[in-house]
């Protein structure tokens, strides 16, 4: 549904009443006063980019922060990681319902969330890097540690669910919102290369002996300066995004009604295991391509390049999104691209290969078969948002990608505590004082997991979209009729 073609009279807003069982609980408005182009889709990409200064900090270097700064011990941290990612999946969902039983504003649904909830949530990355705190008896640091992260976690939910939300509202259009999901991955790949990239360089001192530790206060820097480039990041956002979908809740919708047309939403369930196993591959990817280049290929170098892949692959994939959506569309270029993967993981368990450039040849191709998926997966969403809409007469974005989120914040959970159980079951040696010689066989069982694992969680997300996924290219195009033929009935 395109702003010209929802534009039926010289006013800016059309308004509606929904023809549906639920016709006096919502009112649909449609804005035409802007149109849908690259300030939106830069304004969105920022989204992710603020994101990603901080969950590139948070998320990759706050464990060694607290281990190597506070001394705490690693078993302790991972405790609250674990801890704190259930919680933060029922945050996702509390917080998806909340803006979608907020009340519409003239900013509209979501982007007002972005407006305030930006100050708490850097604010409290800030704090997990408080200096401070290393003077502090060890109880009074494991109780800091655990209120800050926790609310740390809870105000991530509170600015990153409205703005995922918001890209059903910026178009209804099926393309735009694959360039969203497309910008949104490169906003995220770049903020994650950039932390990944500058944050080992800056986070060490030299003491006056000569030798190089984590500075906790080089890190408290790091940490202002990720929230700094966050902030106007966000603000960017504010000002370029558009809702144009907006939803009036004219009465409540009933939480249990909520629940009863997400049963009925089978994309949205199809969509949650498909993603779900292809977010525990990634995870448990990052573990053992480490171990695999470490123990089995022993190749620095060639660890490095992998760990290139996953920001090269989604650059390298974004300027053919549109086309491939537009060509074949999403679940049918994903599925593909997904069996593609799965067919050469399953050929480099076999092969055995001892050669690590041939190896990352194969890697590559491997990754960007799954790399397609994750950079459609916002647009997927929209999609299953707009369906919801059709099946239920329901508009409820935060809900349902809140309710993704919670299932992708429960399968970070499990590949966490997933990896290291696996290696420990393979019988890998851990070593406090530089790393031990392994086994030959526990070396090929590294090698069995870095390949197989992958190839099991991408086949079956594979055949989960194949078989289960109904929004096909010609089923997502009938839904944006629908919801046209409707918004066109509704304003005569």
């Amino acid at each position: 549904m395109s702003a010209q073609a929802s534009a039926t009279n010289s006013d800016s807003l059309e308004t509606a009443a929904k023809p549906t069982e639920n016709e006096t609980s919502t009112q649909h408005i449609i804005r035409s006063d802007r149109a849908f182009g690259w300030r939106d889709k830069i304004g969105y990409a920022f989204g992710d980019l603020g994101n990603c200064f901080i969950l590139g900090l948070v998320n990759s270097f706050l464990m060694i922060y607290y281990t190597n700064v506070l001394g705490i011990a690693g078993a302790t941290v991972g405790l609250l990681f674990l801890l704190a990612r259930f919680i933060d999946a029922f945050a996702d969902i509390t917080v998806g319902r909340l803006t979608d039983t907020s009340k519409l504003t003239s900013e509209g649904r979501f982007r007002p969330w972005i407006r305030k909830m930006k100050y708490p949530f850097l604010a409290g990355a800030i704090l997990l890097f408080v200096p401070i705190v290393n003077q502090f008896p060890m109880g009074v640091k494991m109780v800091y540690i655990f209120f800050t992260y926790i609310f740390y976690g809870i105000f991530q939910s509170a600015i990153n669910i409205p703005y995922g939300s918001m890209a059903s509202a910026i178009s209804a259009d099926p393309n735009d919102r694959t360039s969203l999901s497309t910008f949104r991955s490169i906003g995220s790949a770049l903020g994650g290369g950039l932390t990944g990239f500058f944050i080992p360089i800056f986070m060490y001192a030299t003491t006056d002996t000569g030798k190089r530790i984590v500075s906790g206060n080089h890190f408290f820097i790091i940490a202002l300066v990720c929230a700094g480039l966050a902030y106007v990041s966000y603000l960017f956002t504010y000002h370029l995004s558009y809702e144009r979908v907006q939803v009036e809740k004219t009465k409540p919708v009933k939480l249990t009604t909520v629940l009863k047309g997400i049963g009925k939403n089978r994309a949205l369930i199809a969509l949650v295991f498909a993603d779900v196993l292809l977010v525990i591959n990634q995870i448990l990817a990052g573990t053992t391509t480490t171990y695999l280049f470490n123990d089995y290929f022993r190749s620095p170098a060639a660890m490095s390049v992998a760990m290139l892949f996953t920001y090269a692959t989604v650059i390298l994939l974004a300027p053919f999104a549109t086309y491939l959506t537009n060509h074949f569309g999403k679940k049918e270029a994903s599925v593909t691209a997904l069996f593609i993967a799965t067919g050469l993981y399953l050929i480099m368990f076999f092969m055995h290969t001892h050669n690590e450039w041939l190896f990352l040849a194969m890697l590559f191709i491997a990754t960007l078969g799954a790399g397609l998926f994750n950079l459609m997966v916002w647009a997927f969403i929209t999609d299953v948002i707009d369906y919801h809409q059709v099946v239920t007469g329901l508009r409820e974005d935060g809900t349902v990608y809140g309710l993704n989120s919670f299932a992708r914040k429960c399968g970070q959970a499990l590949a966490g505590g997933i990896g290291g159980i696996m290696l420990s079951v393979i019988g890998y040696k851990a070593s406090a004082a530089g790393g031990v010689a392994q086994s030959a066989a526990v070396v090929n069982r590294i090698y069995g997991l870095a390949t197989l694992l992958p190839a099991v969680c991408v086949g079956v997300a594979a055949v989960i979209l194949l078989l289960w996924y109904p929004l096909t290219k010609s089923k997502t195009q009938e839904n944006t009729k629908i919801l046209k033929e409707r918004d066109a009935k509704e304003a005569d």
